[in-house]
């Protein structure tokens, strides 16, 4: 399924949302004779599809966002993984000095599904803080500051006087640096300038739903996506893992593999890739299992092991690409979505874990902020 949203330059909002032929069927082999409901409060995990940013965007701003992971009821699939969601900003503040962060809130009106449908919702969800919870936390960082103003202040006093001078004036030196250390730290506290919003593509947001809404319920065999074979090579994905990278990020695909080639041709490693619903393409990373990498699969052999990739967003939809560089075309194309719904229960909670990533939608600290 191909979802591409085209922004232009001037102030008038433009997009469109494209499908393949994929759900181009009738309605009747697409769903179940079940409908479902996706209740008041029920929460949708979507990622956005461009920077929403608390310095620059503005109110009444229009983007999408896209359902990261299928929306499943009691009898089923009722909203499928890359559902589109129109969303606008309602609300926009930027940080202010003693500590108070900057928020986005946003709303969400319709959805478009894969299988072309609007379907009119109500939504919410706002990076602001509880009102209780903000002050508790700006308290207690401004007590960090100020405590902290405090104890260097004794340490300054006591190594600028010495310990007999602490002695002789029975403690007060220290006493007295550590008010001045701690009247430098409120200073702080009341000058400090909290963080400012960035919800960027790949950030997991959860958007609360606030009316219900009744579904059909997709047959699974609906949602599979329709794949390449070629005759005689077989690749089947074992397991598909969600990993960070070495600095961190999580951005990385792990495939377990397991390859029969009796086909005609010999397969490299160096010809598998990753494509998204976007057509990038994504190379195997160097810093996974390179056996299968540098490997070459002649006519009858096999191999069973794993292959990394580094992507920009592992949330998205993707396809193991199996290249033939000669005629720079594919010979296979299979999905990972179809495979994915075969992975074991506590390697999707692993991944989802690793999938939510960060949570406060922050900005990092500009050191030229002040």
């Amino acid at each position: 399924m191909l979802f591409n949203t085209v922004v232009f330059a001037d102030d008038t909002f433009q997009g469109h949302a494209e499908y393949d032929d994929t759900f181009s069927m009738p309605a009747e082999d697409l769903f179940t004779d079940k409908t479902d409901t996706l209740d008041k409060k029920d929460v949708i995990k979507m990622t956005v599809s461009q920077v929403l940013d608390g310095t620059f965007s503005l109110e009444g701003d229009e983007f999408f966002a896209e359902i990261t992971s299928d929306v499943v009821s009691d009898k089923g699939v009722i909203l499928p993984k890359g559902t589109i969601a129109h969303g606008t900003i309602t609300q926009v503040a930027e940080a202010k000095r003693l500590g108070r962060n900057g928020y986005l809130d946003l709303s969400f009106d319709y959805l478009t599904t894969p299988d072309g449908r609007e379907i009119p919702i109500e939504g919410k969800m706002s990076t602001k803080l509880h009102p209780v919870k903000e002050v508790g936390k700006i308290v207690a960082t401004d007590i960090g500051y100020t405590a902290a103003g405090g104890v260097m202040g004794g340490i300054f006093a006591l190594q600028a006087l010495g310990p007999a001078a602490a002695v002789a004036s029975h403690g007060y030196t220290l006493a007295g640096g550590a008010a001045v250390g701690g009247t430098i730290g409120l200073g702080m506290s009341l000058y400090r300038k909290g963080k400012n919003v960035l919800i960027a593509p790949g950030d997991e947001i959860r958007v609360k739903v606030l009316s219900n809404v009744d579904l059909p319920v997709y047959k699974e065999e609906a949602l599979l996506q329709k794949e390449l074979k070629y005759p005689g090579l077989d690749i089947r994905i074992a397991n598909i893992l969600y990993e960070k990278d070495p600095f961190g990020e999580a951005n990385t695909i792990t495939l377990s593999l397991s390859i029969t080639n009796m086909s005609k041709k010999t397969i490299s490693g160096m010809d598998l890739a990753l494509m998204n619903d976007y057509n990038v393409v994504f190379n195997p990373s160097i810093f996974g299992d390179t056996r299968l990498l540098f490997s070459q699969l002649k006519p009858g052999d096999r191999f069973a092991g794993k292959i990394s990739f580094s992507v920009n967003n592992v949330k998205g939809t993707y396809w193991l690409m199996v290249n033939d560089r000669a005629k720079n075309k594919p010979l296979a194309k299979l999905s990972l979505d179809n495979a994915y719904k075969n992975v074991a229960k506590d390697v999707k909670k692993r991944n989802e874990k690793i999938k939510s990533g960060r949570k406060n939608y922050y900005k990092e600290d500009d050191p030229f902020d002040i």
